[in-house]
């Protein structure tokens, strides 16, 4: 009995002594390691059972104790090496210094429309964003950055698409979706070959994400289809018409991104059409002027910031 009663003992000094970020989800998911790059920065490195590799995520939140909502905010079609576009471009990290929230930053999403993909890819490799971002990485933020369970997600381009995916698929996830400059569409054969395009564009083969386009995955991730589910978010959307303005510098302004924008108009439109079908609230923004690119995604963060800020008490 003694002898018991010292194991039990030695089990629970084991488990307080423990660093807090080796605990594990349910599903298996661990923080391998955090990086502390600033008070108010982390890179948490995460073992996903899910994505069968070490995945970094990079969360912004204040420097003081107490619980918080989470914003998710997914990256377009390009990400970065060692963070995510959104820090490189924009001032993310200015603009939420002063707001008690925490702001979660994947690395690495690249051409992948943060989905689960039905086979390996021989460029873009293993990937099941959506098991990661949806079952894997909310505990774990939760314990380690202080989440209340409470969380929005946005992205552009790409990543808008994929928040309201995610959002349709997860409705009881998130409280509020952004998406800037996005084309909520797979159904369409347009819509399909651009996705296709933007896949191969970075090596990959879309036939590897979704299928073929017979294949039932490509309806069960379309927004228009599943937009029902987004009743009760909050939702804001907004998009440029693909003219030059303010925010563009000569390299934007000559470029193939205005006509990407006048598609992700179309695509827009088409969405709020939808929403409006279905007597679903939503904030459309619909710019005067400005391309696809990052000076127009900041001042639309900026913008959806009064409608994602109250979805999740801030």
């Amino acid at each position: 009995m003694r002898r018991l009663v010292a194991l039990i003992g030695s089990a629970l000094v084991v488990g307080c002594l423990a660093p807090a970020h080796a605990a594990a989800d349910p599903g298996g998911a661990r923080i391998d390691r955090v990086d502390e790059l600033t008070p108010t920065r982390s890179s948490l490195f995460i073992d996903s059972p899910a994505m069968q590799r070490i995945v970094e995520v990079q969360v912004l939140h204040p420097a003081g104790g107490g619980s918080r909502p989470s914003l998710y905010l997914l990256d377009g079609i390009d990400s970065g090496a060692d963070q995510n576009m959104w820090t490189m471009k924009t001032d993310v990290v200015q603009f939420f210094a002063d707001k008690d929230v925490n702001v979660v930053l994947p690395v690495g999403g690249h051409a992948t429309y943060y989905t689960d993909w039905q086979s390996h890819d021989p460029t873009l490799g293993l990937n099941r964003w959506e098991t990661f971002l949806t079952e894997e990485l909310p505990p774990l933020i939760d314990r380690q950055s202080n989440g209340n369970g409470t969380n929005a997600i946005a992205g552009l381009s790409m990543g808008g698409q994929a928040a309201l995916t995610l959002a349709s698929r997860h409705r009881n996830l998130y409280r509020g979706v952004g998406a800037f400059s996005a084309c909520p569409d797979t159904r369409t054969p347009t819509a399909r070959s651009f996705i296709r395009a933007s896949v191969a564009a970075k090596g990959g083969n879309a036939d590897n994400m979704w299928g073929t386009d017979a294949n039932p995955d490509w309806a069960a991730n379309d927004p228009i289809t599943n937009a029902a589910n987004l009743r009760g978010l909050a939702i804001y959307q907004s998009v440029g018409n693909g003219i030059p303005g303010p925010r563009d510098t000569l390299e934007t302004a000559t470029s193939l991104i205005g006509p990407l924008e006048v598609g992700a108009n179309a695509c827009t439109r088409t969405f709020d059409q939808r929403l409006q079908s279905l007597g679903i609230p939503a904030k459309f923004v619909y710019r005067p002027v400005g391309t696809h690119s990052w000076g127009y995604w900041q001042d639309d963060l900026h913008d959806s910031w009064s409608t994602l800020g109250p979805a999740i008490g801030r």
